[in-house]
């Protein structure tokens, strides 16, 4: 399967979500959205994006942007991670992978010499009209949510 790349239609989606929520990008039609992929809840770096996303919510919702982290966990593991971290973004649950492998998330990773599948942390721009705007790949989490909201910003 080719890379997504700006200009794409991003593929659709409707998954549980967070609070017993369900999330589809077709149903956020009109709207900006932001989808974040990030490895697991509650460790270091996710915890650390998640919290940034959450501290610049109402930054994005006056720009009309939806923001959704999604990950392989449970939607009881989200529901967990949501409430011990007071989260205001909304998590989506992708337990099979079918998104994740849509939006070419499901990589192969090294670590210590180890390969072996998982997400790479990942963030899409789709624009109200379901086209990607823009593809942040293997992102570093240090200054990445305020590059977001500058490019839905400038959107």
């Amino acid at each position: 399967m080719s890379e997504l790349k700006p200009g794409d239609k991003a593929p659709d989606f409707t998954l549980p979500a967070d609070g017993g929520r369900q999330v589809s990008l077709r149903e956020l039609k009109g709207k900006s959205v932001v989808l974040y992929f990030y490895p697991k809840d509650d460790t270091p770096g996710c915890k650390t994006e998640a919290i940034g996303f959450s501290e610049h919510i109402d930054a994005f919702n006056a720009e009309n942007a939806v923001v959704i982290g999604l990950s392989k966990d449970t939607v009881a593991k989200h529901d967990k991670f949501r409430d011990k971290h007071e989260l205001k973004v909304m998590l989506a649950s992708d337990e099979d992978g079918a998104v994740t492998e849509a939006y070419g998330a499901w990589v192969e990773k090294n670590m210590y010499g180890r390969k072996y599948m998982g997400i790479e942390r990942c963030t899409y721009l789709i624009g109200s009209d379901g086209v990607i705007q823009q593809v942040w790949r293997k992102v570093k989490v240090k200054g990445h949510v305020e590059a977001v909201l500058d490019a839905v910003k400038s959107a």
